[in-house]
């Protein structure tokens, strides 16, 4: 009898391991069902629903609380919504001088014109800004194993904020940091906008430069998409998109557009941070096999992704004369139509979201099939096509949404009615009632600083690096976080606050700073002990209570100014005994503590 032969299984095979060879599978169509999802179809302007509120998200919402057999909450008291929107505009809390002059107002523009003040203020773009740059995954080091410092990295910074306070039409916005270098070549800020395709990490000790190539370009394309576009292109980067109809191929279409990008090791830690392009023609790029940069396969030029180009647009032909490839300007205008499915939806979202502490779309970055579907898609749809009649501006779209009665809400309330709000929409998914927010870490820090009287407010320049706890020095190289020699700068805005990915500043962290390693479109909002320890027993916090203490020393009112200062409000009786008793106790700096660790000092109504 002959042996039976045994068969022999490679290991690779059995791993899929990258070496092993397997046949490409061919592009999937783009199908009638593909572009039926509602993120994929032009927006279209409803018709507004009936009704005889002037603002039009108004009507929206009304219409769908209506369903519920609801409508739109009490507006918020005075102080309650000046508060409100002092902080959601600037990242900083009301002054006693500016809730008097609010309240001693009269007139029916009153509200408008402290929105209009409030966005004339450079806190503005300060405050913008940060959320943006969470976006753009901004950091001033690399990242990885050794983290090494970008000298420069702090210019886009400061033009994220300069954009914004110049309201910078959004669709200039966009352009400007995808091709700033070739729509404006003149303008040194056009330049320096491009910084976003540059603020990712980096491996800049990779011992292959075509692996560091292809790993940081990958990143780039997959923060274009969810930034720009909210969806998520870097899912394709290995095979083809698991749920939404996004191609391998489209991928490296996609990627195509930044194929030209200069990536050096060697400089790019101390120039400022903008693009640059080969001189010569770009290089050829290819479909990487199972996302291997040593597996290229099919060649690929620049190309819109198939399903948000019914059409078949190509790419318009370089100018005469060009000492760039052009890809990233075809881009930016091809994103920058008016009839773009996602641009305008994305970005209304994302203000939506700071505003209400809930999206639209509850998947910012996730417009596809993963993703959630808007929980008013007609009142998303009106304001995506509003946004071009506005001139592309976000200053004008911010003013729409802070005068609507929505906004205006109450959070809280009493009564049948209000029990009915929450029963009915217990989320508050329908918007019947105002949201409550948690400030940020930065927000927290800037409004503690505000007002205890020690904020500095200088801007711009390089990140600075105050004092980090010593639990935090005593286990960390003493090279990573140098503390800035000029004690005034400790005492600035956080956004001027070094951002080191290694490293992040504690107080941010136990707040829920995002990793600056991936594009983050909202924040995470625990509640732990690590923050009210932090609250309670940090040496911020003992600093901010001292000054605070100081501050309201020589005032008649003592305990009305420290409400005023800290809530916007002057205390109840109650708590005016409880203070008065502390104070007698001459215990101003523990009085000062206690209000700071209260929920209301770091929640808006």
């Amino acid at each position: 009898m002959k042996p039976v032969p045994r068969i022999v299984i490679p290991v690779f095979l059995l791993l899929g391991c990258p070496a092993a060879i397997q046949a490409s599978e061919p592009e999937r169509a783009i199908t009638g069902e593909d572009r039926r999802h509602w993120s994929f179809r032009p927006p279209v302007r409803p018709t507004l629903p009936a009704g005889d509120t002037p603002n039009p998200i108004d009507r929206f919402i009304s219409a769908r609380l209506a369903e519920k057999g609801l409508t739109v909450a009490p507006e918020a008291d005075r102080r309650t919504l000046l508060r409100r929107v002092t902080f959601d505009l600037t990242g900083l809390p009301p002054t006693p001088a500016e809730i008097e002059a609010f309240l001693n107002d009269p007139g029916p523009t009153a509200y408008e014109h402290v929105i209009d003040r409030l966005l004339s203020t450079s806190s503005y773009g300060e405050r913008w800004a940060q959320h943006w740059l969470d976006v753009a995954r901004f950091a001033e080091s690399d990242g990885f194993e050794f983290d090494q410092e970008r000298k420069e990295a702090w210019r886009y910074r400061d033009w994220v904020i300069r954009a914004l306070n110049d309201d910078l039409p959004y669709d200039r916005f966009l352009r400007h940091q995808l091709a700033g270098d070739e729509v404006a070549p003149p303008d040194e800020h056009a330049r320096l906008a491009t910084g976003f395709l540059m603020a990712g990490p980096d491996m800049t000790d990779i011992n292959l430069a075509t692996e560091r190539r292809h790993e940081f370009l990958n990143k780039m394309t997959q923060t274009v998409g969810e930034a720009f576009l909210g969806l998520t292109l870097g899912c394709a980067q290995c095979h083809a998109h698991k749920t939404d109809p996004i191609s391998i191929e489209d991928f490296y279409r996609f990627r195509s557009f930044f194929a030209a990008t200069v990536i050096d090791p060697k400089k790019s830690r101390q120039l400022p941070p903008h693009v640059k392009e080969h001189q010569l023609a770009p290089p050829v790029s290819f479909v990487m096999e199972r996302g291997d940069f040593r597996r290229p396969g099919d060649p690929v030029g620049p190309a819109f992704p198939r399903i948000l180009n019914p059409g078949g647009d190509q790419l318009p032909a370089t100018p005469d004369g060009a000492t760039t490839s052009y890809r990233r300007t075809a881009l930016a205008e091809w994103l920058t139509r008016t009839n773009h499915p996602l641009t305008t939806r994305v970005i209304v979202n994302r203000l939506w979201l700071h505003h209400f502490g809930r999206a639209l779309v509850t998947t910012p970055n996730d417009f596809g099939r993963t993703g959630q579907k808007p929980t008013h898609p007609a009142l998303l749809d009106w304001l995506a096509t509003e946004l071009p009649h506005r001139k592309w501006s976000l200053k004008a779209m911010h003013r729409l949404i802070l005068t609507s009665r929505t906004y205006r809400q109450a959070s809280r309330g009493s009564g049948p009615d209000w029990q009915k709000r929450l029963s009915r929409d217990p989320g508050n998914f329908l918007l019947s009632r105002a949201p409550r927010k948690r400030l940020e870490g930065e927000a927290i820090r800037d409004s503690f600083l505000a007002v205890a009287g020690l904020l500095n407010r200088k801007a711009g320049g390089p990140g600075v690096r105050p004092p980090l706890p010593r639990e935090i020095t005593a286990t960390i190289r003493n090279k990573n976080w140098v503390v800035s020699t000029d004690p005034a700068d400790h005492l600035r805005r956080s956004i001027y606050i070094f951002v080191r990915r290694n490293l992040r500043y504690p107080l941010f962290d136990v707040f829920d700073r995002p990793d600056s390693n991936a594009s983050c479109p909202q924040r995470n909002k625990s509640t732990t002990p690590t923050q009210s320890l932090t609250l309670l027993n940090s040496e911020f916090s003992g600093t901010i209570a001292t000054a605070l203490a100081d501050r309201i020393s020589s005032e008649k009112d003592p305990v009305g100014h420290l409400y005023l200062l800290l809530f916007a409000r002057l205390p109840t009786a109650g708590e005016r005994a409880i203070a008065q008793d502390l104070l007698a106790a001459g215990s101003r700096s523990d009085l000062a503590l206690a209000l700071l660790n209260s929920n209301e000092a770091i929640y808006l109504d």
